[in-house]
Parts: C-alpha cells; sequence; structure tokens
C-alpha cells in the first residue's frame, strides 16, 4: 500500500469532501485553507476575501486502489473548472479551482488532465495549478460537514447532486 495524497480546491470544501470521501481507496478527506497569506487562518477571515487562502480538501490516497489520474478527472468532472473564482452562489477567490502539488509527478499529472478535461467544457478552464505552500486544516464543524448535517438546505441543494453525479458517472470507483 503506498499512501499519497492530493490537495485541490473547487468551490465549497464540503462539495469535494463529500464526493471524494465516497472513493474507494481514499483514506481521508479533510476540509482546509491553502496558499494564502496569513498565518492560522479562520474561516471567518478566509470567507472575508482578504487572506488569498482557498478553501481546498486534502485527500490521502491508495494508489494501488486508485489512481492520481481518476482522482483528477473526478475532480475536473464534479465542479465548473471554467469560471474563475466561483462555483454557483459561492462567489469569491477562497472559491477557486486549483490543483496544489507538492511533487513534479503531481503537477505533470495535473497539466494532462486540465488538458484532457479541456474538450468536456465550452469555456476555457480557469483552474490554477501552482505548488502547495501551506495547508491549513479548517475546523472542527467543516469536517465531514455533509455527512452531519444531510438534511441541511445547502447539502440537499447543491452537494447531494455531486454526489449524485459520482455514483452515477463513476459506480465502479465508489466503496
Amino acid at each position: 500500500m503506498a499512501m499519497k495524497s492530493l490537495i485541490v480546491g473547487g468551490g465549497c470544501f464540503w462539495c469535494l469532501e463529500a464526493v471524494f470521501e465516497k472513493l474507494r481507496g481514499v483514506d481521508d478527506v479533510v476540509s482546509g485553507y491553502a496558499n494564502g497569506e496569513m498565518a492560522d487562518p479562520d474561516y471567518r477571515s478566509v470567507c472575508s476575501g482578504d487572506t488569498g487562502h482557498a478553501e481546498v480538501v486534502k485527500i490521502d490516497y491508495d494508489d494501488s486502489v486508485i489512481s492520481l489520474d481518476d482522482l483528477l478527472e473526478i475532480f475536473f468532472d464534479i465542479h465548473d473548472p471554467t469560471t474563475p473564482n466561483r462555483q454557483g452562489a459561492d462567489v469569491g477567490t477562497q472559491y477557486r479551482s486549483v490543483i496544489l502539488y507538492e511533487d513534479e509527478l503531481t503537477r505533470d499529472r495535473a497539466i494532462i488532465a486540465k488538458d484532457n478535461a479541456k474538450d468536456k467544457y465550452s469555456s476555457s478552464i480557469v483552474t490554477i495549478i501552482e505548488p502547495l505552500d501551506k495547508f491549513y486544516l479548517a475546523e472542527d464543524y467543516h469536517q465531514d460537514y455533509y455527512r452531519l448535517n444531510m438534511s441541511q438546505g445547502y447539502c440537499m441543494a447543491v452537494i447531494s447532486p455531486k454526489v449524485k453525479k459520482l455514483m452515477e458517472s463513476y459506480p465502479d470507483k465508489i466503496d
């Protein structure tokens, strides 16, 4: 077993966390903040748009079960990578589409995945691919948000359709 990590952002971290937690081979997914200018950011400061952080998820996975390429394909399929600093009604730089790499392999695979995804969209993909500077774990109440709050309005209206799309599009990858 070879455990690896991938850090991505594409809108509210609750959405991505809920999706990636469903995948076979994914050991853990945590919500957090990355690549901003403030040390130890919190949700309120990140939502102000003044810190430069992105809402992201850190995905720990077994690459003998699920590949980096599979995770990146799902990432590009499950959010809209063509809208800068926005996913649906969530607007701000913290919601940007981003892949943060810690090694050249991840960078190279991300570039290829972005190129492969372009034919699925009529607009240009704006996903940023950049080195990870610093990852900060989000507050406890953000962790497993969907699982703990499925009947909440945002979860039903925004997250559930993404989970449904995952289940329908990638049934062989679901745990």
